[in-house]
């Protein structure tokens, strides 16, 4: 008796989870309800870009399957004409993560007014604002006319207020991101990713509730790419640590370096995946001074930018405890260890943990950063430089 007990409430508590998952899943997937939303502005003329016409006019841009649905943001599979891409609609009524002064979800309005006069969209302390502007209106010309409308200005505009889309922008001549196809209002298409996350494998959520941490993390080593493969990806990932520190438009945190912010395509370049907490450091830094703290733990934005509390004041200091690159060798540590040439194991461990050791600020430490950085891209590049893999 006791075991049947057991056994019908195990049953009945996991056919809650399941449903209480789908039910809620189902809730946030909203696609036709964000396709109306977007139509309507851009048919009473309040935005307008590229891929408006393809959307709302021609129906040539299709969203597909849903499969990211979170209160602030839905990211589509998609179809636009013979290219697939995946389409990120942000949901006006929903709350948005962003960089407020108390760095927590808000509930807000998606800004298709005109910016407030002396209003800009802030990158880092000393940006190229020059280039920077140039990149803003090629892309914000959507019809190619030589002139912007105001429609086309409040697309941008909003879209300008996202993490993901700034990053794209500033990073749009790397290859580390994927390219901007097309906007419409504060929708987007990106090119699409084959393969994410970077290492492991997709899971139906109603089977990973019951897969243990431990047993997780090993399973997710099994399933990668042969190891000349995960080094060029690795050497990506090092070279994106290059190009969000000091970059032309100032410095980035990479504030979630976990495996599902990140893929790769078929050359095995790596591509980012998620970029909402890739965010501007200046930005970061401004308000974390503002932000109240009674432990280290209440300065933390995404799983990673992590600073201290300073007790005397209550306030978050502005610097984080960790580099990129400390956090990236981290992350890189299991996935480029797993398979590793017997050659070169040591070496290359010994290098990933004075990596990880890295503390407090680039700017305090940076012929020290420079040099590991280099280092780890030095021994992986001769190790598959001269193989058909590279």
């Amino acid at each position: 008796m006791k075991y049947f007990f057991f056994s019908w409430l195990a049953v009945f508590v996991g056919s809650w989870i399941v449903y209480v998952e789908y039910s809620s899943y189902t809730e946030l997937c909203r696609g036709q309800d964000c396709k109306n939303s977007i139509c309507d502005k851009y048919r009473k003329g309040v935005i307008d870009g590229s891929a408006c016409s393809s959307l709302c006019k021609k129906d040539t841009l299709y969203l597909g399957k849903c499969f990211t649905a979170k209160p602030n943001s839905q990211v589509y599979s998609g179809s636009w004409g013979d290219l697939e891409g995946v389409i990120k609609c942000q949901m006006e009524e929903a709350p948005h993560y962003d960089l407020g002064s108390e760095m927590e979800p808000r509930k807000e309005t998606v800004a298709f007014n005109k910016p407030t006069k002396g209003t800009s969209a802030k990158v880092g302390d000393q940006p190229n604002l020059a280039d920077l502007a140039t990149q803003v209106l090629s892309i914000t010309d959507a019809n190619k006319d030589g002139h912007i409308s105001l429609p086309e200005a409040r697309s941008t505009w909003a879209l300008l207020q996202l993490n993901e889309f700034l990053l794209a922008l500033v990073l749009q001549d790397r290859e580390h991101t994927p390219k901007l196809l097309g906007f419409c209002g504060d929708l987007y298409v990106m090119e699409k990713v084959p393969y994410s996350p970077l290492y492991g494998i997709n899971l139906p959520w109603v089977i990973e509730v019951w897969i243990p941490a431990g047993l997780r993390r090993s399973m997710d080593q099994w399933f990668t790419p042969s190891w000349p493969h995960k080094a060029k990806i690795s050497i990506g990932l090092l070279e994106l640590v290059e190009d969000v520190f000091h970059g032309t438009f100032g410095s980035f945190l990479m504030c979630d370096v976990s495996a599902t912010s990140f893929g790769y395509n078929d050359r095995h370049d790596l591509k980012v995946m998620d970029a909402r907490y890739i965010v501007p450091e200046a930005i970061f830094q401004e308000n974390m001074r503002q932000k109240r703290c009674d432990v280290d733990e209440d300065c933390l934005l995404g799983a990673d930018c992590l600073t201290s509390c300073d007790l005397t004041k209550h306030r978050c200091t502005p610097e984080v405890t960790r580099p990129n690159l400390a956090k990236s060798c981290e992350a890189l540590k299991d996935y480029i260890l797993r398979g590793a040439p017997s050659d070169i194991r040591e070496e290359l461990e010994k290098q990933l943990y004075a990596c990880i050791a890295l503390k407090g600020s680039v700017e305090q430490m940076e012929i020290e950063h420079s040099l590991i950085l280099n280092n780890l891209k030095t021994l992986l590049w001769k190790k598959i430089s001269h193989t058909k893999d590279s």
